[in-house]
């Protein structure tokens, strides 16, 4: 039982220490898992991404003890990474699908927030199309691009608690 346990200890920490999103399939399950040894900050607050397409990702975070402030709503900061998340992964499966390195940054960042954040807040960006189209002009002229990518935060009763901006810099890498 002990030669068991160890060596399932032994394939998890293997997996862990070789897991790279760009060898994984960009999807829902993949980038949750992706965030549990990644980006375990992300995790914890309860940040799930539940629908990814073509042009849109959606991120779910709750308010709870962990994500809150003292005013009883969640933290900006939690808000934001929930916002960065839903424009990251689709910039994250573009990148997969066109088959190139492409280096990716965040070079600016806006956030307004309009509401109490309490309850479930959904994330979502709707920019694919954008993205796509920002790798397709630096794959014509080996140049960076810069494209804005917006993120909406819906509570459960359909109202806009925050909305943020992102400007990512892509540029496809010369290998």
């Amino acid at each position: 039982m002990a030669n068991y346990l160890c060596l399932v200890l032994l394939k998890m920490i293997i997996f862990v220490l070789n897991f790279n999103y760009c060898f994984m399939e960009i999807t829902p399950k993949n980038v949750n898992r992706f965030m549990f040894f990644k980006l375990p900050l992300g995790w914890l607050s309860g940040m799930r991404v539940i629908l990814l397409d073509k042009t849109t990702c959606v991120v779910q975070i709750k308010h709870r003890w962990l994500n809150q402030n003292p005013f009883q709503s969640m933290f900006w900061a939690a808000q934001g990474m929930a916002a960065e998340m839903s424009t990251g992964v689709l910039v994250m499966k573009e990148i997969r699908n066109s088959s190139k390195k492409v280096s990716m940054l965040v070079t600016h960042q806006e956030g307004n927030f309009l509401k109490k954040a309490t309850g479930n807040i959904l994330f979502s960006c709707n920019d694919g199309e954008r993205i796509q189209e920002a790798i397709q002009r630096s794959l014509k002229t080996g140049e960076g691009q810069v494209v804005v990518l917006t993120s909406k935060g819906i509570n459960d009763s359909g109202v806009e608690v925050a909305n943020f901006l992102f400007q990512w810099s892509l540029k496809v890498k010369n290998v």
